[in-house]
């Protein structure tokens, strides 16, 4: 397994991470056994680093990672956790809480689901815009003062929002979503963490199997799944993005990969910087997904997938509207 390093500050991981989001029910109901046994191949395929957020199944997905994790050398992989989005027994969103006492509170919770003694990268999931997220950061820097986190990350911030945290303690990595229909991040935040060494973690690469080569329009709407309701994927939008797809297969097919595993290997490729999320959640994904950091791309196949699928031409947002002002950037 190849290694990347996030930033000048960060942790030197696998060159690909494993996403556990969907593991805890956000696209429909996920087996439990398979899903662990999920998380065992990717860390027998050397994959270290491995992100969840203390909201994903209301802790579900602590528990679910504990039980995967349990029994491995605590420093054999890098946990990342995001914290702070709000929701109620419904589910529904209830906002963002930065405040420091939230953020202590959030880590003991987590720390006891994850039945460990630390966590390596802690991030707000979004930015609270009640709090300035110097105080937010702060806090994650006591934490890391007293051993309790080992690094500092963001989600979903713009740049200056980034060099307002920096400025207080320096941030290893940002994640935020990055894939071939998703490139806001080049206009302002890529080049601000390049300038100040931080690294950047991109999840999304698949537009939740928008793009992987494997969505179509039949499998809208199942239970569970919150992709209903999200812009790309509903009718008159998720036609004109399936035919970006269709066109990226045929450079694929010439690159002798999958559509997946082409559009995993163009996040990569755009930069030493970036380390892909792969939201896997079965065996068969994963391992689909894993030779892409084998998938070599060269000027002319770069222009070609440019070409299929130019910026800007997906059609719809990545979240529904209530989600999009709680970005740092757009689409």
């Amino acid at each position: 397994m190849r290694t990347r390093t996030l930033g000048s500050t960060g942790p030197r991981v696998s060159a690909l991470g494993l996403g556990a989001m969907s593991m805890s029910g956000s696209y429909g109901e996920a087996d439990r056994t398979e899903s662990v046994a999920t998380v065992h191949a990717a860390l027998d395929a050397g994959v270290t680093l491995v992100d969840t957020g203390d909201f994903y199944g209301m802790g579900h997905n602590e528990l679910l990672l504990a039980e995967a994790l349990r029994g491995r050398d605590r420093d054999s992989y890098v946990l990342s956790v995001k914290f702070g989005m709000l929701s109620a027994p419904s589910p529904t969103f209830g906002g963002v809480d930065g405040r420091p006492a939230a953020v202590k509170n959030f880590l003991a919770h987590s720390l006891t689901r994850l039945g460990t003694d630390h966590i390596d990268i802690y991030r707000p999931a979004r930015r609270d815009p009640d709090v300035p997220i110097e105080e937010t950061v702060g806090a994650v820097k006591e934490l890391i003062e007293a051993g309790y986190v080992r690094h500092l990350g963001l989600s979903e911030v713009d740049a200056e929002t980034v060099r307002r945290a920096h400025a207080v303690h320096p941030v290893a990595d940002l994640q935020i979503e990055y894939s071939l229909i998703s490139r806001a991040v080049e206009a302002e935040v890529l080049p601000t963490l390049r300038e100040l060494g931080i690294g950047l973690t991109a999840y999304g690469v698949l537009a939740r199997g928008l793009i992987s080569g494997h969505w179509s329009p039949h499998r809208a709407g199942r239970p569970g799944d919150h992709r209903a309701a999200s812009p790309r994927f509903t009718a008159g939008n998720v036609e004109h993005n399936l035919a970006l797809v269709e066109a990226l297969r045929g450079v694929a097919e010439a690159k002798g990969c999958t559509v997946a595993q082409l559009v995993i290997a163009w996040v990569a490729a755009q930069g030493e910087d970036i380390v892909p999320l792969v939201g896997a959640r079965t065996r068969e994904r994963l391992a689909e997904a894993l030779p892409a950091l084998d998938v070599e791309l060269t000027a002319d196949d770069l222009a070609e997938i440019e070409k299929a699928v130019p910026p800007g031409s997906a059609r719809g947002d990545r979240y529904p509207a209530v989600f999009m002002s709680t970005l740092g950037v757009g689409n």
